[in-house]
């Protein structure tokens, strides 16, 4: 289901238009408005972001390569990053094929953690351990939090070493994409629809029956992709088995 589909079904479902609303600031005077178009991006918006934190996709996640810098223990956040699913470091490596080298995963700890096991800026080496450290901050003077999060590594590296990060994220919304369709679109659209019928009939304020009669449908179709993202996605005949239904 690509964007103009989907636009137009939650349309037809709820047989509104949803007209543009005006609104009036504080002075009575200056007036915005909100179209119908971003009524209902919202709504698909809301419910892609209430979908990529139900169901963990493999088919949703990156991995970038970075670098860590000698006697410095943090290290940048890519800015679409959500939450990290692995990070590796590569020692050993010829050149920059990354494949020459030896990965070593490490583990994901608590920054207190790593601020006790290694308190003195003598203790460097090899990373063994990554946490989410919180917000960087501006380069210039006034020094205020970003929107972009950094790692803590322990110890601290000793030399620049390359860095693997696997990661969530939250891809481009199919309100925007080129071409208006996406991977969640195009696999499992009726979770998508149906998240986005809850958040249009709450703003539309629906009796509690219809309400409940789209939320049980978008539960339904949450299930499935569950059973999609977080099953089928993640084994195979080899090594988990077929399914079965017992047989009586």
């Amino acid at each position: 289901m690509n964007y103009s589909t989907l636009f137009l079904t939650i349309k037809g479902y709820l047989e509104s238009d949803f007209p543009d609303t005006i609104f009036y600031g504080s002075d009575g005077v200056t007036a915005t408005t909100l179209t119908s178009v971003q009524q209902i991006n919202t709504f698909i918006t809301q419910a892609e972001q209430r979908i990529y934190n139900s169901v963990q996709f493999p088919s949703l996640r990156k991995n970038v390569v970075g670098a860590t810098t000698a006697n410095n223990n943090y290290l940048s956040c890519p800015t679409d990053f959500l939450a990290p699913f692995s990070m590796a470091v590569v020692t050993g490596v010829t050149g920059t094929n990354l494949n020459t080298g030896t990965y070593s995963f490490l583990l994901n700890k608590d920054a207190n953690f790593i601020r006790e096991s290694y308190p003195s800026p003598n203790d460097t080496g090899v990373p063994a351990y990554y946490a989410l450290f919180g917000p960087t901050t501006s380069s210039t003077s006034p020094y205020t939090p970003t929107t972009e999060l950094s790692f803590i590594l322990g110890p601290m590296p000793d030399a620049a070493y390359y860095i693997e990060l696997h990661y969530y994220y939250y891809p481009e919304s199919i309100t925007t994409v080129s071409g208006g369709q996406t991977w969640l679109g195009d696999n499992i659209d009726s979770v998508l629809l149906y998240g986005a019928m809850v958040e249009a009939c709450t703003f539309q304020k629906a009796e509690a029956d219809i309400l409940a009669n789209y939320n049980g449908k978008y539960q339904e179709a949450l299930m499935l992709a569950k059973r999609l993202g977080d099953g089928l996605e993640r084994q195979d005949a080899y090594r988990s088995g077929q399914a079965r239904v017992p047989v009586k």
